[in-house]
């Protein structure tokens, strides 16, 4: 068993040596749950190996609004099912959870029948912080910090947006701290453009197409699009009284890595990154 990112999502032998234990492959990396074959009698695990596209920690029936979001708003055509985790979709749904009052970045993130893949929650921010953003709008300079969780909960990639003033830039990592890469605010003026950056090489750029930096076209280190970021209408009574935002990402193939995890990245922090400068009294 090799962690290349194009294996299947599934049970497998545990790597670490355990004996008769099974460990959940995500389909980009090992995660902590395990199961024990002598305990189970190898049903749960033989079940889930044998369909690998149900890898949903609950079985879900699709959710007719996020296919309209998709396929009438965001103008994807429906296409087959995907391997089931938020690195192997081809169709990513992200939604920002309605509130009146916008204290901490929460969104939630679907395939595009409306599974839920995972979620992604702002952390580490105390109640001072929480005041100051309550009160003004000086938070959108501070430091802002997201977490990309699967299906599970399990962090999947970190996200940290240092203190700015003008320009934007947000680190990518792993759980581990292990460097992903970087994402770069290239422009202030006119339609925004950011860098995705590897080790000081640009191997990517997120391209606004319009100066309301609704939708993005992201391209790999040759100019050609990849991605496609496309902003959906929330609703009016959304639009006037919260701050939810809504966003679909489509991949249009499968991407190598380091590539993938920042265009999957990238659909939370170009929001991040602009969600308050664009609405202002945010």
């Amino acid at each position: 068993m090799t962690t290349q990112s194009n294996t299947p999502a599934g049970w497998y032998p545990d790597p670490h040596g355990a004996p008769q234990t099974l460990r959940y492959w995500d389909g980009s990396q090992w995660t902590e749950h395990t199961n024990n074959q002598a305990q189970q009698g190898q049903q749960a695990p033989a079940a889930q190996q044998a369909a690998p596209q149900q890898q949903f920690p609950q079985q879900q029936a699709p959710d007719a609004r996020v296919q309209r979001q998709v396929q009438q708003q965001a103008g994807v055509v429906a296409g087959g099912p995907g391997g089931g985790t938020l690195f192997t979709e081809p169709v990513l749904v992200v939604n920002q959870k309605a509130k009146l009052i916008e204290l901490t970045n929460e969104y939630k993130v679907m395939d595009q029948n409306g599974r839920e893949l995972g979620s992604v929650t702002e952390v580490g921010q105390g109640a001072l912080r929480k005041i100051l953003r309550f009160v003004s709008s000086w938070d959108q300079f501070l430091t802002h910090k997201l977490e990309i969780r699967d299906a599970y909960g399990q962090p999947q990639l970190l996200l940290t947006r240092p203190a700015k003033i003008f320009k934007s830039r947000v680190i990518v990592s792993r759980p581990d701290g292990t460097p992903v890469g970087e994402i770069v605010q290239q422009n202030m003026i006119g339609k925004i453009n950011f860098a995705m950056n590897v080790n000081g090489q640009q191997v990517g750029a997120i391209k606004a197409e319009n100066w309301r930096a609704w939708n993005f076209a992201i391209v790999d280190h040759t100019d050609s699009e990849v991605a496609r970021i496309t902003k959906t209408w929330e609703g009016l009574a959304k639009t006037l009284f919260t701050s939810a935002d809504n966003y679909v990402l489509q991949i249009h193939y499968q991407l190598p890595e380091p590539l993938l995890s920042l265009v999957v990245a990238t659909a939370l922090t170009v929001d991040t990154a602009l969600k308050q400068d664009s609405r202002g009294w945010n």
